[in-house]
């Protein structure tokens, strides 16, 4: 990525991505602009680099936000009619970090609302096309954000990942996408799905880009428990596989993947076969119970966390409203999306009296086996293999009015999630219809850059 200095102006490189977010304005990556602000920042960073003063790693760096990354520019939506009017007053810590280093937001990126989908169809202003083909969704929620870097108006984006809405965007858009380790980067700002799998990361056009931008984003923060202490070293080379042996998860590589999907991550397997990995078979059977783990424990949080939007403290409050009840009752049905309330009904049903320790209960038991099994893949292996997506990337519309198969297009993505681990995305292929193809690396927890070293061995430069 080009970062400013004497020969390259801030200036420049702010007003470049600025035009080009206009000219890809019908992709509709961006639900809201920081132009003034990005310049005055730009002519701040311009004139410190005039005058000697330190700048730093990412100095007038345009990039673009996913807007449920709370900062006092604009409004923070999360894409909903909730919050369409809401004005931040803290700036979430990812943010801050990545901003004390000289980076530019020129605009907040379009998402599933309250990041709840996988397509980007969800959100309140509509939907994001693919970056490859208008007709086709961006993936999601984090759709906006990979576009604007697929389509190369800026170098990197933050997007967040809780079930796969990092990686399943950057395989649809053909850019490489990090989930980290849980905890890596503080969720401190960032609007609440599910707090037991959120995570911050970044979507960049290279391995090299997207570990600058987490290097400088993890680390611990007093502000959330939950995160861990910085492990992130400057330079990528030492973080090297100890045994060089990476496993292909058979469960992911039979009926319902699509052909080209599979040719294109066995393809992928035997250029790091090249590279001087072992490249071994796995079965992990209990990864089909995955994905109704994640709809039973997902939900619970997200109904736990929706449950502050109420017209009271801030946000939306129905103007058709006369009495307490109606408030609470009237501006949640008007402010949240079909897929917020689904996922509300669904969460409220497994944490109520008689049907918790049926289904919550169970499922965080199942949880812990499905973490224990990856555990022990890792004593061999320093790395799975497998597809982002069943397919790639769908028309529009296509699943909208099918729940269930909309949930299945994660079934690949959320195992990883669940036990905290760090997985990331890598453009490996196209279809014979143009469209991109990601492989999927996942690892121990704390092993991220040993995923971006062995996804930089085998990159295409």
């Amino acid at each position: 990525m080009k970062i400013a200095d004497k020969n390259t102006k801030a200036v420049d490189l702010v007003r470049a991505a600025l035009e080009k977010a206009k000219e890809y304005e019908d992709y509709h990556a961006f639900i809201s602009m920081n132009e003034a602000h990005a310049l005055e920042r730009a002519r701040e960073i311009d004139a410190k680099i005039e005058r000697g003063e330190p700048v730093g790693r990412l100095a007038g760096v345009p990039y673009a936000l996913k807007d449920n990354f709370s900062s006092p520019q604009g409004h923070t939506t999360a894409a909903a009619k909730m919050l369409e009017d809401y004005p931040s007053p803290i700036t979430a810590t990812a943010v801050a970090k990545i901003e004390a280093e000289g980076a530019i937001m020129i605009g907040r990126t379009n998402l599933d609302a309250y990041a709840h989908g996988g397509s980007t169809e969800n959100s309140y202003f509509g939907p994001t096309s693919n970056a490859y083909d208008k007709e086709r969704v961006a993936g999601g929620s984090s759709g906006g954000s990979a576009v604007a870097v697929a389509l190369d108006i800026v170098p990197f984006a933050l997007g967040s990942d809780t079930g796969g809405s990092i990686r399943q965007p950057a395989s649809f858009n053909g850019v490489v996408g990090v989930k980290p380790t849980y905890g890596t980067v503080s969720r401190y700002g960032v609007v609440a799905m599910a707090s037991s799998t959120d995570t911050m990361g970044c979507f960049a056009k290279n391995v090299e880009d997207a570990n600058l931008v987490m290097g400088i984003m993890a680390g611990r923060d007093e502000k959330d428990s939950t995160t861990l202490a910085d492990f992130w070293t400057k330079d990528l080379t030492e973080a090297t596989p100890k045994q060089k042996k990476i496993a292909l998860i058979k469960d992911f590589m039979g009926d319902g993947v699509d052909p080209e999907v599979k040719a294109a991550v066995n393809d992928y397997a035997g250029k790091l076969k090249k590279a001087g990995y072992t490249i071994e078979e796995i079965d992990m059977p209990i990864l089909k119970y995955a994905l109704a783990i994640y709809y039973i424990v997902v939900p619970a949080e997200v109904s736990s966390n929706l449950s502050r939007y109420d017209g009271i403290r801030y946000g939306l409050r129905s103007s058709e409203a006369k009495d307490l009840d109606s408030v609470y009752n009237m501006t949640r049905d008007e402010g949240f999306m079909p897929e917020n309330k689904r996922r509300i009904l669904i969460g409220n049903f497994v944490l109520s009296s008689g049907f918790f320790d049926a289904y919550y209960l169970k499922a965080q038991k199942a949880r812990t086996l499905l973490i224990d099994a990856y555990n022990k893949a890792f004593e061999k292996y320093d790395a799975l293999l497998c597809p982002v997506a069943p397919r790639p990337a769908f028309k529009i519309g296509e699943n909208t009015a099918d729940p269930l198969q909309m949930y299945l297009e994660d079934v690949m993505t959320v195992p990883p999630s669940l036990a905290g681990l760090p997985a990331m995305s890598i453009p490996v292929a196209k279809s014979k219809a143009g469209l991109p193809i990601g492989a999927q690396l996942v690892g121990p927890r704390q092993s991220d850059q040993i995923l971006l070293n062995i996804a930089a061995s085998v990159e295409d430069k």
